[in-house]
This record gives structure tokens, sequence and C-alpha cells, in this order.
């Protein structure tokens, strides 16, 4: 039996206990050099690498960088691309971290600013026991030790596992390594970020098999990890069933990043209706289980690889998000589930100085109230998305509708996998595929006017997400401002009602303020299960008229699914609520009653 490394792990959690998820191509690509000096975590979107070459462009000017543009021209553009600009924001929040470091313990500086942000911990603490001591040298020794413990936020990526368009060279089919997400796997892989990777729309076996030819994912000579591989995940099963491949190859998932299925913003995966609480509580239960099991799995692989056991695993999180609106839920979450960390997306949209978000676009988030966000059909993805109604890109798409002109340009073609219609494939948000489908359906004699009018609407509905949710950026950054930007918020949107600041945020998520301004909200569980009612009913009336992926068993299952969460609720409410508990009974029962009545479809 190999020799096995005795290892001692450090903390690895970062100054906070939140974090910003990856918020569209573009809201959040720049977030790490606004907020990481506070040590605060955001994600990078790795989809849109023209963008990602715009906004290095940017960067470099404003920072007095050197800057050689990489083209088209290059070979392995995509890849280069997003390796230059992971450097670049490495560099420049290494550097803004040692200019806070240095900074003065004076009202407003820089760090003064880190550690008023900071939750109730040892580390706040010793902040304001340094703040209370008279005596000179224990305030400098203080001081020295805070300054220390200044740490950044992690420079985080992410990938969508299904944004993995193949390239062609001449009509030939290039090696599947050149494919979008995986050039953009070696651009993170390539990079000096000492970070994570998140993998988000399930599993791509290619993609994580890939991981295994960058040395920055396996354990160094420290038992350490430089690059820490994050899945987000929807449900328990999905976790093991990743977790297990990837140990088998000697790599280590340093945390799951559980996410509502459907409530929460930009993509939407529904999960056969299983809700967030009784998922968390199964985690809660089987975590060291899962661990257990993974780690022997993982010993295995890193002895076949020569890399020698280690004794005791690296370090799981198991963190949430999807629906966190309040300080009460966020509280739940870690201390009746076991939630290690929540991440806020959507209300960090509000927080300018944190975002690309437009003024515009700033303005219709303020405005929005619950309703003007939709669960729609706009993603060529074909996977639901929550898409702002309000927003520039759904106005404009819908005056090209009435034009007569519908589809868009599709200047980037992230998302060419469609020929149904065409000769070679092409993105569903095209004008070439809407004018050929919408041709093709009106040859059709087999369908029913309401089946084909159905269809037409969910053609219609395709937006160019690839481009216009860069849009707030470009404007922004006064790189292209004829852009019109889409924006993906949850609902949640419609519970805040302005821009606050970045502290402000902070502070209402750990509890000091609340910013939710005379609304009465349901709570995040009943507002999850009202999403999805709302899904279930919208996919059972398209199974009715034989437009539907989903079987009636499916459908079945869904359902069921939805009602064993409302009993669990029923069961359970008194553990997680110490007040309007019989507000939240009401709610369910209102609930069950809409899902009861909803009639199952026959084969």
């Amino acid at each position: 039996m190999a020799e096995q490394k005795k290892v001692e792990f450090a903390d690895e959690r970062s100054a906070h206990t939140f974090h910003i998820p990856v918020l569209g191509t573009g809201f959040s690509i720049d977030t790490p050099l606004k907020v990481a000096k506070y040590g605060i975590s955001s994600v990078i979107s790795l989809v849109d690498d023209v963008l990602i070459e715009q906004v290095r462009k940017y960067h470099c000017k404003k920072n007095n960088e050197p800057y050689e543009e990489i083209t088209n021209k290059h070979s392995d553009a995509r890849a280069k691309r997003i390796t230059a600009y992971l450097n670049l924001v490495d560099k420049l929040v290494h550097r803004q971290v040692k200019e806070l470091q240095a900074s003065p313990f004076e009202k407003d500086s820089e760090i003064t600013k880190y550690y008023e942000m900071l939750p109730d911990s040892p580390l706040k603490e010793s902040y304001y026991e340094m703040l209370k001591t008279n005596i000179a040298d224990k305030k400098a020794e203080l001081q020295a030790f805070l300054r220390k413990k200044a740490i950044p936020g992690s420079i985080d990526v992410n990938i969508m596992t299904k944004l993995d368009a193949p390239k062609f060279k001449d009509g030939e089919p290039l090696p599947h390594e050149c494919s979008d997400a995986m050039a953009a796997l070696r651009g993170y892989g390539e990079s000096t970020l000492k970070s994570a990777i998140i993998f988000s729309a399930g599993i791509n076996l290619y993609l994580y098999s890939y991981m295994s030819e960058f040395k920055d994912f396996f354990c160094d000579r420290k038992d350490e990890l430089k690059k820490k591989i994050i899945l987000k995940v929807s449900d328990y099963r999905s976790a093991v069933t990743q977790g297990k491949f990837l140990a088998k190859k000697g790599l280590w998932v340093s945390e799951f990043r559980i996410e509502s299925g459907l409530n929460c913003g930009g993509h939407a995966f529904a999960s056969k209706g299983l809700m967030m609480g009784p998922i968390m509580a199964e985690f809660k239960k089987k975590r060291d289980d899962l661990g257990t099991k993974l780690h022997e799995i993982y010993n295995k692989a890193l002895v076949s690889l020569n890399l020698g056991a280690i004794d005791a695993p690296h370090r799981t999180l198991f963190t949430v998000q999807g629906g966190i609106c309040t300080s009460e839920e966020n509280h739940m979450l870690k201390t009746q589930y076991g939630a290690d960390a929540t991440g806020w997306g959507t209300s960090f949209l509000l927080v300018p100085e944190c975002v690309n978000v437009d003024d515009e676009t700033l303005d219709r988030l303020c405005e929005a109230g619950v309703r003007d966000t939709e669960l729609s059909k706009c993603s060529p993805v074909g996977i639901p998305y929550w898409n702002l109604k309000t927003s520039a890109s759904e106005v404009n798409k819908q005056q090209r509708i009435t034009d007569g002109s519908p589809g868009a340009p599709c200047p980037k073609g992230y998302i060419t996998w469609n020929d149904e219609v065409t000769a070679k494939p092409v993105c569903t948000a095209s004008k070439t595929y809407q004018r050929a489908k919408l041709k093709s359906l009106n040859e059709l004699t087999d369908l029913t006017a309401e089946q084909k009018k159905v269809i037409k609407d969910d053609v219609l509905a395709k937006a160019c997400i690839c481009h216009e949710l860069g849009g707030s950026t470009t404007i922004n950054l006064d790189i292209d401002k004829t852009i019109k930007p889409n924006v993906c918020p949850g609902p949640i949107i419609g519970y805040f009602t302005k821009p606050v600041k970045l502290d402000e945020m902070v502070d209402h998520i750990y509890g000091r303020i609340s910013l939710l301004k005379n609304t009465e909200r349901p709570h995040m569980f009943i507002e999850e299960l009202r999403v999805y009612f709302e899904h279930l009913y919208d996919e059972t009336e398209r199974a009715r008229l034989e437009l539907s992926a989903n079987t009636p068993k499916y459908l079945a299952e869904f359902q069921e699914n939805l009602l064993e969460a409302i009993q669990y609720y029923r069961e359970t409410a008194g553990e997680f609520l110490t007040d309007q508990q019989d507000k939240f009974i009401e709610d369910l029962n209102m609930l069950q009653e809409k899902i009861e009545a909803i009639a199952p479809v026959t084969a």
C-alpha cells in the first residue's frame, strides 16, 4: 500500500461568507478589480473572448500596462486572449492589495473599508481591539497583524459546459480541444491565477477529462491546489456523479455550489421539481459520507498517477445560491442547513461600483417589479432563461418583429448549433434561422393553429444574448455604445428599488441594515415553489399540445416532488422560521391547491 503523506490544511475560507456569482458575460467581467481587494470573491464569465479582449485593452490603458492585440489571426486566439486578461487581472489585484495593506488605519481609508465590511468574526474582533487600545506598541502589533490578514477575495472564472461549439477550418472540423469550452479552460489553465473554475450547466466529459492536462489542478508538493474546481449543482445525485468522475482522474472538487434550479438569474434548470430545502437537508446529512467516498477514489487515482495518496481529504465547501434576498434567509441557510457560504447575484446588479451596468439598464432594474422578469424562451441555448421584459434588448427585439424583420445579425456565433432549416449550423436568434424557420412553419399542414402560434412565439423569443449580455460593459467602458443591453436578473430584483453602494449591500447581507423598503415578500422557499409551479403549469400545457420534450412520466414526477417538498416544509417550518410561520403555512397551502389542480397529461 502506498505511503500516505501527513497533511495539515489551513482554513480556506475567504474573509467574507458570501460571493458574487457570474453575472452574464459582461456584468461581472471585471468585478474582481473592484471587490477582490476587500476580500470578496467574484466570478468572471469566459464565454465572450472578443469582449474579454476589449476589456483587457481598456484596463491596460487605464493602468499604464503594455497592450498588444490578440487578433483572430493568432494561433489559439481564444485561449490566449483569456490567459492574457486573467493574468492582467491577477497582476492588478495583487497591486491593489499591496496598496490597501499599506494604507493608514484612518476613516474611509482602503484598509479601514476592508475591515468595516467584514462579518462578525475573530478577525473583526482583532480589528475592534486595535481600535480600542491606547497602548502604542500593542496598536502597532495589531495593525501589522491586520495588514497581513487583509487578503484578497478569489478571482474565479465560470465555464458553461453546454457552450462548447465545435470549430471548423475550410469546412473541416478542428480537434475537440479547439472548441469554445475547451479553449476557455486552456486559457484559464495556463494563467497565473490561484483561484477556482466553476462549471455550470451539467457534466461535459471531454471538458472534465481535459483538466488532467494542466498541472495546476493537481496538488503540489505541499499538497495544495493552485487551481480549484467548483461544480454548480442542483441536487445531491449530480454532485456524487460529477465528483466521482473527477476523483477517478485525480481531480478534487473543492466546492459544491448548490443553486436553485429555477429561482436564480440567467439560465435555469428545472431539476425535476426538486426544492432547495430538501436538497440542502440531504447535503447536510450526507456531506461527510460524500467526502469519504470521493477521498477513497481520489487517493487511488493519485497513486496510479505516482503523486502519492494523502491521509486526509482536501477541504470541500458546500455553498448555496439562488433567490436569497434577506439576511434572515442568509443566516438560515448557514445555521439550519450548514452552508459554508452563500451567493448573491441579482442584487449586485444594483451596485454599479461593483459591476458593469449602464445607467439606462440600472434605471430599468430599479423600476422593475417581480413580474417584470420572466422565465423565457429567450436563450438560443434552448434552456429557460430569466429575462427582464423591459430591457433595451427586449424592446429592440420586439421592434424588429413589429417591423417585419425578426432575428439578430449574430456577430459572434458562440451558439451556432442548429441546422434543422439551414445548410450549416446557425444560431436560433439569428435572422438567417428565424426567416427560414418561420417560412418552413407556414408550409406545414399537420399542425393546428394553436401549435403553430406556440412554435412561432418560441422562435421569435430568441435574443442575441452572447452579444447583448455584454452591452452594459461596452457602453460603460466606451467600447461600443450601439449595443442594446440584455439583462437576466432573477425575480428578487423586484424587491430592491434603488442603486446602492458596495458597503450598503454588504451590510444588508450581514443584517446590519435592510435595503428592502416597505415590501411584503414571501419566503425564498415559497418564491421558489411559485416559480416551479408556474413552470410545471406551462410545460404541462405544452405537453397537451404535444410540443414539450418532457414526458408525462417526467411531469408526474415533477409534480410529486413539489408536493413532497411542501410536506417537508410543513413539518420543518418551526426549525428555520422564528416568526411569520402562519403566513408561510398559508402560502404553502395555497400553492399545494394550485399544484394538485394540474391534471396529469396522458401518454
